[in-house]
């Protein structure tokens, strides 16, 4: 039997390989041409040291102490050298990509559709011919035929399958918005990806999503995957926009709300001229009961000033998550991801 090993770089690269039944993730690695950090591959050094994200494994007792306390394998470090694994797992490596000879991978898709959403935003799909591997919230970088330039986008669909979906922003004369204003469906493009170390972890509390704008596609990504596991545990969203018209895919929002009994959602707009009945930012609508200090996980993706006020609303109001992960992006890039 083998199991599939998200392994995600401190810069954000993405690369997955597959580990056999009883051989280490070092191994597996090393096999596949992944060049883990490793000095000594017995145990003894820690130099391989990573943190188990999620996934079930065994480390075995042939390593001492000094390489890996009794401390760190309770907080979720692991010895890939020791690392033997019972299911996929995602572990988060504490070195760049390139200091493991390792650059991002690029795949060809093609346009499969474009839906604009008034003067909103665009929704991309692609097609290819496998399905590519990413940890649900990751995002890719998409080359603009004849610009010279790429952009990044998160997935709003969810992985394993081969045709992806993207929520773009419309900026008015802007590269991407113009070459999509002229594509067709069957136009190649060439992707670069996975990136990203905003993606869903394992759940094991509630969960609190904060989305500004088209910062909502990754959760659609999240939410896709957390309806095909059946999720059991609390999920609640908050979409912020700026106008009425920048509300987009609600209704991909109330197909999940009836799919996953445990999920409800708010749309927020700050226009104070709106009819919405709810007006003014995400943290004037957050429900109190789940904001209890530890007893929540926080994902938040937005544009900077957005992601810097919830930050700040949540110090200055003693909010904390048992964990939080966030996202910064302009329109043009993906700024900041951090967990």
């Amino acid at each position: 039997m083998s199991y599939r090993i998200a392994l995600n770089f401190e810069d954000g690269v993405t690369r997955f390989v597959d580990c056999n039944e009883g051989e280490t993730v070092l191994d597996a690695a090393f096999r596949q041409k992944v060049n883990l950090p490793m000095d000594c591959s017995d145990g003894v050094c820690g130099t391989c040291k990573c943190r188990a994200e999620s996934g079930r494994f065994e480390l075995g007792d042939d390593y001492i102490d000094e390489a890996l306390t009794e401390d760190e394998a309770a907080g979720g470090l692991v010895l890939t050298c020791q690392m033997t694994v019972e299911s996929d797992c995602v572990l988060s490596v504490p070195v760049a990509s390139t200091a493991c000879k390792i650059a991002p991978q690029g795949f060809e898709a093609t346009v499969a559709e474009i839906a604009p959403h008034a003067d909103a935003a665009v929704v991309l799909e692609l097609e290819t011919e496998a399905a590519p591997d990413f940890l649900p919230g990751q995002y890719v970088n998409i080359d603009v035929p004849g610009a010279g330039l790429a952009r990044s986008y998160s997935f709003s669909s969810a992985p394993g399958e081969r045709r992806m979906q993207f929520l773009i922003k419309k900026i008015p004369d802007g590269v991407m918005g113009s070459y999509l204003a002229r594509a067709k469906p069957g136009d190649a493009l060439t992707v670069t990806g996975p990136m990203g170390s905003f993606y869903l972890r394992e759940v094991s509390r509630p969960l609190l999503f904060l989305a500004g704008g088209t910062g909502l596609a990754p959760f659609l990504s999240m939410l896709e995957v957390l309806a095909r596991q059946e999720s059991q545990e609390r999920i609640h969203l908050v979409y912020g926009v700026t106008r009425d018209q920048d509300l987009v895919l609600v209704e991909a929002l109330e197909a999940y709300a009836a799919r996953l009994p445990w999920f409800s959602y708010a749309t927020v707009v700050a226009d104070a001229g709106s009819a919405h009945p709810r007006k003014g930012w995400v943290t004037q609508h957050m429900p109190g009961e789940l904001l209890e200090p530890g007893g929540f996980d926080a994902y938040l993706c937005g544009p900077p000033p957005m992601v810097d006020a919830v930050r700040g609303w949540f110090a200055e109001n003693g909010i904390e998550p048992a964990s939080f992960h966030y996202e910064k992006f302009t329109p043009n890039a993906v700024l900041k991801a951090t967990a």
